[in-house]
């Protein structure tokens, strides 16, 4: 039985459960790395992490380094004696960091590796329509997620599944996870698997505001992932033509109705509570949307306030 000196690195609401996890089951957390606090809101004050906020409410070490190679930060680092880090949505590592620790520094990522390595394996799985994803604990090596993967845990992506529900229940998974290749770490009973690029493999991008945007010119099942896989955050969005006036328009729920209709592409069909996009294949009827300068709202009220012109459109 190994006795573990845990450094914990992460900065989102999605690690915070890992660390959770991890104090829940009496592990020493040696220290706590996270991102430094960031301007934020309207009047631009600073905010701390999710996982800053709970570690110092649980009395853990906190550091907020802006620069992983940075003399001071590796003298306290080493400070700390962690013989095991464990990383969950942080940036990426110097060599001189993750190659610390007596026994390594593995990573807990949101895809079935070696697929959708990358930032936003959430987003990407549901936007490319895929059926099945998981979590995936790996060492840590040079490249970004190319490590020999530990352990894995799957789970179906239902039609109804958002980027929203997806990130809720992966976030569970993967504390369990971690927790369970931290037992095997602690037992000496870890086995690895060495990752191999085949063909094909599928990348997990950082997202970028032209990747929200919505091509209403593509199939009806490439149009509602595209919308659910960025729903609620950064969220897909499209152009409002209503006479004279354009409006960006943040969409967050819709459904599909398959049906034939002699439409032009991006047409909206609308009365006081429905509106409706045609598409190739039928309608995509928006149930949840943002207007500029307002919040999310359900189409039915915003329909309320909003005067669509007869021949409005979304491009």
């Amino acid at each position: 039985m190994k006795d573990l000196r845990i450094l914990f690195m992460g900065t989102p609401d999605f690690a915070v459960a890992t660390l959770e996890k991890l104090v829940e089951c009496d592990h020493t957390i040696v220290g706590v790395i996270t991102a430094p606090d960031r301007p934020a809101g309207r009047g631009r004050k600073l905010q701390q992490s999710a996982v800053k906020t709970y570690a110092l409410k649980k009395g853990l070490p906190v550091l907020q380094p802006t620069n992983l190679k940075n003399e001071d930060f590796l003298t306290a680092l080493a400070e700390l004696r962690a013989n095991l880090q464990i990383v969950v949505a942080f940036r990426m590592l110097p060599k001189v960091v993750w190659n610390m620790p007596e026994y390594g520094t593995f990573n807990l990522h949101a895809s079935l590796l070696p697929n959708y390595r990358g930032a936003a394996p959430i987003n990407w799985v549901l936007i490319n329509g895929e059926k099945e994803t998981g979590v995936t604990t790996f060492f840590i090596d040079d490249k970004i997620d190319t490590g020999e993967i530990i352990l894995q845990d799957r789970t179906p992506i239902a039609e109804h599944d958002t980027a929203g529900t997806l990130h809720d229940r992966l976030m569970v998974m993967g504390s369990n996870l971690v927790a369970q290749t931290v037992r095997q770490i602690t037992d000496g009973t870890v086995t690895t698997v060495r990752q191999t690029d085949t063909e094909g493999l599928k990348t997990a991008y950082k997202i970028h505001k032209e990747t929200c945007a919505i091509d209403w010119s593509k199939s009806i099942d490439a149009i509602y992932d595209h919308i659910r896989g960025l729903s609620p955050y950064p969220a897909a969005w499209s152009t409002l033509t209503t006479g004279d006036t354009q409006l960006s328009v943040k969409i967050y729920a819709v459904t599909k109705e398959r049906e034939t209709h002699q439409h032009v592409i991006g047409t909206v069909v609308f009365d006081k509570k429905e509106l409706k996009v045609a598409v190739k294949e039928g309608f995509i009827s928006i149930l949840e949307m943002q207007l500029p300068g307002k919040r999310r709202m359900k189409t039915s009220d915003i329909l309320n306030g909003l005067k669509l012109e007869k021949k409005a459109f979304l491009s």
